[in-house]
């Protein structure tokens, strides 16, 4: 077993995160511009509008993008400011199911529109 140790220990967590964020930075607006071009009033019009299949990849796309943002950031504030070990693995578990589930529920949203 390696430990994580040395000058390139967190650049694999570090370029993570820049992707994500960078996948963040061009799905948001564009989404949003989606929803503000269309100014759906009613659910018809607002199924309409995530019904095509690249809108429903973008948006999960998206989540994904941003449990993994979540995730890597939440880590090292936890892996910072939390000494106690035990405490860290269980808030450790409470954010990973958190995103797992904001996950999951953005899947059956998304996928499992009429």
């Amino acid at each position: 077993m390696r430990l994580p140790v040395g000058a390139r220990a967190g650049t694999g967590s570090w370029l993570v995160q820049r992707a994500s964020a960078i996948v963040l930075a061009i799905l948001i607006p564009l989404l949003a511009g989606r929803v503000l071009a269309a100014m759906p009033a009613e659910f018809a019009a607002w199924q309409a509008l995530w019904a095509p299949p690249w809108v429903r990849v973008a948006v999960l796309l998206c989540g994904v993008a941003w449990a993994m943002h979540a995730w890597i950031g939440m880590r090292d504030i936890l892996m910072d400011y939390v000494p106690a070990i035990a405490l860290r693995l269980v808030l450790y578990l409470a954010v990973g199911v958190t995103l797992a589930a904001s996950v999951a529920w953005l899947d059956v949203v998304v996928w499992r529109l009429p």
